[in-house]
């Protein structure tokens, strides 16, 4: 009995070790890729892995006028403009996220997950102007969009404000924006209707200070998101 109760405290002092010497690691890797990110052209288009590290800096970094393009399948766009970041999130691995809250309480801003997302939310926060493009789906995000927003959450903080008299968690570090949403897909009103009231909940969480909701075919998608980018760099 005494054995076995040497064993398992060995073990566990062995694994509280190697997942101290992980963090670190990965923390380093990550640190590496962010100042790799800074070095790299303004105007990226991050499709595939290969192209992840062209993010943005870490959260208590902004840059000035920073757009940002998200969207679930990849587009055919032309970027305009020198803080422009384009993400096509279904050539990215991006996992779930397991609500562990430990961005909030144990590496805070950092989600624990190390992957593509970690390249991802900062841009969220950092970006005054952003397009979100996701298929429309039983009235909100698509799966691939509503997984990198949920992954989102290492800019918000575990702190609640009172905000016109609701309850909403304190932002850190994230600027304001001005939001256009592109919905895709075949949907009916009834559908539609549903995902105003959810982008209306979500705007504030969202650091929205203005939003427009545009719903259109899968097909016109890549001309509404350039008509889009003429109008931002006519602004």
């Amino acid at each position: 009995m005494k054995m076995t109760v040497v064993v398992i405290f060995f073990k566990s002092v062995v694994y509280a070790r190697f997942r101290t010497f992980a963090a670190r690691f990965f923390h380093t890797r990550i640190d590496k890729r962010h100042w790799e990110c800074l070095q790299a052209p303004r105007a990226t288009a991050c499709q595939g892995r290969d192209a992840v590290p062209a993010g943005c800096s870490p959260l208590h970094k902004h840059r000035e006028n920073m757009r940002l393009i998200m969207s679930d399948r990849p587009l055919n766009i032309t970027l305009r403009g020198a803080e422009t970041r384009y993400f096509d999130l279904s050539s990215l691995r991006i996992a779930p996220c397991m609500g562990c809250f430990r961005c909030w309480t144990k590496t805070p801003g950092q989600c624990v997950i190390r992957d593509d997302a970690t390249t991802v939310y900062p841009c969220i926060a950092q970006s005054d102007r952003v397009i979100y493009v996701s298929r429309l789906r039983y009235g909100g995000y698509d799966s691939v969009m509503k997984t990198m927003l949920e992954r989102a959450i290492p800019i918000q903080q575990a702190f609640i404000r009172i905000h016109k008299g609701e309850t909403h968690h304190v932002q850190r570090a994230v600027r304001p924006k001005k939001a256009t949403i592109v919905a895709y897909g075949d949907t009916g009103e009834e559908e539609r209707d549903l995902f105003r009231r959810l982008v209306a909940r979500n705007a504030t969480n969202m650091s929205f200070e203005h939003y427009d909701i545009i719903f259109t075919t899968e097909a016109m998608v890549d001309d509404v998101v350039n008509k889009i980018l003429e109008i931002w760099e006519e602004s």
